[in-house]
C-alpha cells in the first residue's frame, strides 16, 4: 500500500501539470508565452525589437487569415487627386513635398470601412480608413490613418486579438457585444476610442464629411539631422458630418454603397471634395512636460500643447478607370517613407511597420510594388528580384551591392536619426509611462453638446444591454465613469446598474 502513494503523487503532479500547460498560451510551437500584452522594446519607450517572436508570430499568423480579400479595411473606395503645399517646411524635414510653397504632388487616396467585410453597408458603426498615398519626387510616401485620432489599443501584440474580438464570432459568425465588450473590459486604453466611436463620428455621413487622422506620431528629421516629432490631421473642407444610428438605417435601406456613390457623384460632376493637412509639432524635450506619453496611440496632442500648423491642401479630382486594379490592387504601408520622415517609437505603429507590408505580399504578390497604382513615378533601382510576376526586366549579371562595377547602383549616404530614450539601452516588456487611460475620453465628453452625449449614451448602452456578462458591462461602465462621473452615471442608470452592484465590481478590481 505504502508503495502505491509515491505513484499516486507522481501521477496527481503530472496531471497538474498537464492541466497548467493547457491554461498557458503559447507560440504555434508549443513555447509557453512570458507576456502576451507588451511588445519588447528598448526601454519602456523605445523601438521594438525584431527579435520578439511571439510579436511577428502573432502578425504574420493574423495577416494571412484572409485570402485575397483584406483582414481589414475590406470595404472601400479611392480616388485621385493633388496635394499642394501650404510653405517652406525644410526646416523641420528633408521631404521635398513640403519644401516649397505651392508644390504639387499626385496622390492617391483609399476610403474604407475597417472591420467589416467587402461588400457590407458602409452605414455600419465603424472607424473608416483614410489612406493617403504621395507620388513624390523622393519615391512614395504612404499617410495611413483613420477618420478618428486615437485608437482602440497602444500596443500591435493586440492587434489581432482586438479584430477577432470585432469580427464575427468563428461559431456563429455573428458580431457580438458579447465578444468585443469582454475583450475591451480587459484593455482599459480603450475609453477613449470607444467614447468617440459610439457618437455620431463612429458613422459619417460620407467619405468627404470626416476629418482623416495618421493616429500615430511620426518624426520630421531636417538636414542636420534634427528631430521634430509631428502628428497629421486632415481637416474636411466640406464639414464634418455624422449620422445617428436610426438615421443610418434609413440610408442603409435606401442605398447600402451610400459612401462610395456620394464621392464618385461629387467628383463626377467637378464638386470635388478637399481637406486641409494639419500637423503638430513637438521637441523630444518637450515629452516630459506633458501628463501622458505623447507616442501613446490611444492620445490626442491637446492644442494647448501644441498648435495645428497648416502644411497643404488635397483635392481630389478623378476617379478611377478600374475599380479592381486601383482600389482593390492598391497597396498601402506606413512603412512607405521618404527622406525626412521616419517612424516614431510608438508601439502600436511599430508593429504596423512590418504588418501592412506583409499582409500586401501575401494578398498581392513579391511584386505587388510594380502595379501601376502602387508603383512611384520616378526610376526604381533595386536589386531584389525575380518573384510572382516580377516584370523588372533585368539585363546585369551583377545583381548584388556592393559591387565593382561603375554602371550599378549604390546608396546614397543619408543616414537615419539617431536618439536615445531616457539613455536606456536595456530591452524590456513593460507597459509604456504616463498610460492616463481616462482623462482624454473625459475631455472629450464633456466637450459634447447635450443632444450629442444623449446619443453617445444611447448608442452605447444599445450594445452594452446585450452584453450577458454582467460584469463585463460593469467594468466598461466604469472605465466610462473613470472617464467623467455623469458619463459613467447615465450609463448605470439606463443599464439599471446599482450603486451597490457598482460598487463591489470596483472594490474587487
Amino acid at each position: 500500500m505504502n508503495k502505491k502513494i509515491p505513484l499516486l503523487i507522481i501521477y496527481l503532479c503530472f496531471a497538474s501539470l498537464t492541466y497548467a500547460q493547457q491554461k498557458t498560451l503559447t507560440t504555434n510551437t508549443g513555447v509557453p508565452i512570458g507576456d502576451n500584452q507588451n511588445s519588447k522594446t528598448i526601454g519602456n519607450n523605445g523601438a521594438v525589437l525584431l527579435e520578439d517572436i511571439n510579436l511577428l508570430e502573432k502578425l504574420a499568423a493574423f495577416d494571412r487569415e484572409r485570402i485575397p480579400e483584406r483582414v481589414v479595411h475590406a470595404r472601400g473606395a479611392g480616388a485621385f487627386g493633388t496635394f499642394t503645399s501650404a510653405a517652406d517646411f525644410s526646416a523641420y524635414t528633408m521631404a521635398s513635398l513640403f519644401s516649397l510653397k505651392g508644390k504639387a504632388t499626385p496622390v492617391f487616396v483609399r476610403f474604407s470601412t475597417v472591420i467589416h467585410g467587402n461588400g457590407s453597408p458602409e452605414t455600419l458603426r465603424d472607424p473608416r480608413g483614410f489612406a493617403v498615398k504621395f507620388y513624390t519626387d523622393q519615391g512614395n510616401y504612404d499617410l495611413v490613418g483613420n477618420n478618428l485620432p486615437v485608437f482602440f489599443i497602444r500596443d500591435a501584440i493586440k492587434f489581432p486579438d482586438m479584430v477577432h474580438s470585432l469580427k464575427p464570432s468563428p461559431i456563429t459568425n455573428r458580431q457580438d457585444p458579447n465578444r468585443f465588450f469582454d475583450f475591451f473590459s480587459h484593455i482599459p486604453e480603450s475609453t477613449h476610442m470607444l467614447t468617440r466611436l459610439y457618437t455620431t463620428l463612429g458613422i459619417p455621413s460620407n467619405y468627404r464629411q470626416m476629418d482623416g487622422s495618421s493616429v500615430h506620431a511620426f518624426k520630421w528629421i531636417n538636414k542636420e539631422g534634427a528631430i521634430t516629432y509631428v502628428k497629421y490631421t486632415w481637416k474636411t473642407k466640406q464639414g464634418v458630418k455624422g449620422l445617428t444610428a436610426q438615421e443610418a438605417e434609413l440610408v442603409q435601406g435606401k442605398d447600402f454603397q451610400h459612401a462610395t456613390n456620394d464621392l464618385y457623384d461629387h467628383i463626377k460632376t467637378h464638386d470635388f471634395p478637399s481637406w486641409d493637412l494639419y500637423v503638430q509639432m513637438l521637441k523630444p524635450e518637450d515629452f516630459e512636460h506633458l501628463d501622458f506619453n505623447p507616442l501613446d496611440a490611444t492620445k490626442i496632442w491637446p492644442e494647448k500643447d501644441t498648435k495645428s500648423i497648416l502644411v497643404g491642401t488635397m483635392t481630389l479630382n478623378k476617379i478611377p478607370d478600374n475599380f479592381f486594379e486601383q482600389v482593390e490592387e492598391s497597396a498601402f504601408s506606413p512603412g512607405d517613407l521618404v527622406p525626412g520622415i521616419e517612424p516614431s517609437e510608438d508601439k502600436l505603429l511599430q508593429g504596423r511597420l512590418f504588418s501592412y507590408f506583409d499582409t500586401q505580399r501575401y494578398r498581392i504578390g513579391a511584386n505587388f510594388q510594380s502595379l501601376k497604382v502602387n508603383a512611384p513615378m520616378v526610376p526604381v533601382h533595386s536589386y531584389n528580384q525575380d518573384g510572382a510576376l516580377s516584370n523588372q526586366n533585368k539585363t546585369s549579371d551583377v545583381n548584388y551591392q556592393p559591387n565593382t562595377s561603375d554602371k550599378e547602383y549604390t546608396d546614397n549616404g543619408i543616414l537615419a536619426s539617431s536618439s536615445k530614450i531616457n539613455g536606456s539601452t536595456a530591452t524590456v516588456r513593460h507597459q509604456i509611462d504616463k498610460p492616463e487611460n481616462f482623462k482624454q475620453a473625459g475631455d472629450f465628453y464633456r466637450s459634447l453638446p447635450e443632444n450629442e452625449k444623449l446619443e453617445l449614451i444611447k448608442n452605447l448602452t444599445g450594445d452594452l444591454s446585450a452584453v450577458k456578462n454582467r460584469s463585463v458591462a460593469l467594468k466598461m461602465v466604469g472605465y466610462f465613469y473613470m472617464a467623467d462621473a455623469d458619463f459613467g452615471k447615465k450609463l448605470a442608470s439606463v443599464l439599471k446598474i446599482s450603486r451597490e452592484e457598482a460598487e463591489s465590481t470596483f472594490s474587487n478590481h
